[in-house]
């Protein structure tokens, strides 16, 4: 069983993951501020502290950093009221777990610090290369975990897309990143994904190049090619019978949400494209 640890006066968010099933099998403890969570963690071994959702990321980052001092591996996953690129790239560089802004779906949070909870000898796999406004880029260890903190880091990101708009290139963009780490890395954790997400006037551009040999996208069968639904189960037995995890759409995805899909020749890196109104 685990610990969790929720700061603030917010009874909804502390009730929510207090009732959530996915976190029925560990505790969770609520204090009413940063004073207290420091003297609450320094006797008893947290696993992961949620912070106050009425505080700035400023602030998370610096409570943060006296969390780690008195119990280092623990995980805190930042609430915050707004988010700002600088923001998430200063959370991602002080190795925040992960970040969520209103409205705060609780269910959603439940599930990330259920995986943080379950996180063994956790280590953060997302190093920050370039965090420019306009062009930044990272490196991702090659697992689910990477990956889901990831796509949360990334839909904060994209707040200012309408909601549809932005659900569905973070969807496109969950599926290239898996697909990068599934079948250039074999989800080998040891090595690396690069992903840059770079914004012009005109265009959303995600750059996607991982560590593998490459592939023919003619010559990958498990892979659905349209969404007609004899297609789409097919390529799910197809998945099943070689041992692969649930999926196999991300390129139907891209093809699909991206205006425009470029791979280089050996396919192992991608530009996904997405013009902007």
């Amino acid at each position: 069983m685990g610990r969790a640890l929720v700061i603030g006066e917010d009874g909804l968010v502390f009730r929510g993951l207090r009732d959530s099933s996915a976190l029925r099998e560990h505790e969770v403890q609520r204090c009413g501020g940063n004073a207290e969570a420091l003297r609450l963690v320094r006797k008893r071994a947290f696993d992961v502290v949620v912070t106050d959702s009425a505080t700035s990321i400023t602030e998370d980052l610096a409570v943060a950093r006296e969390l780690a001092r008195a119990r280092p591996g623990l995980r805190v996953i930042a609430l915050a009221p707004a988010a700002s690129h600088e923001d998430l790239i200063a959370a991602l560089r002080a190795h925040v777990f992960a970040c969520f802004t209103p409205p705060f779906d609780t269910g959603e949070i439940a599930e990330m610090v259920r995986s943080a909870l379950n996180a063994s000898d956790w280590r953060d796999g997302i190093e920050v290369v370039s965090g420019l406004p306009h062009w930044f880029t990272l490196r991702a260890s090659c697992h689910v975990l990477t990956a889901d903190r990831l796509v949360r880091f990334m839909t904060e990101h994209l707040t200012a897309l309408p909601d549809d708009e932005r659900d569905l290139l973070v969807a496109a963009f969950r599926e290239m990143l898996l697909n990068a780490m599934e079948h250039g890395a074999g989800f080998d954790s040891e090595k690396v994904v690069e992903v840059t997400a770079a914004r012009t006037e005109r265009a959303i551009v995600y750059h996607f190049r991982d560590p593998g040999y490459g592939f023919d996208r003619q010559t990958v069968s498990h892979a659905a090619r349209s969404p007609d639904a004899d297609e789409v189960v097919a390529s799910a037995l197809r998945r099943a019978e070689m041992g692969l995890r649930p999926g196999g759409f991300g390129m139907l995805i891209a093809r699909q949400v991206a205006d425009e899909l470029v791979y280089n020749e050996h396919g192992n890196e991608v530009l996904l494209i997405k013009h902007l109104a």
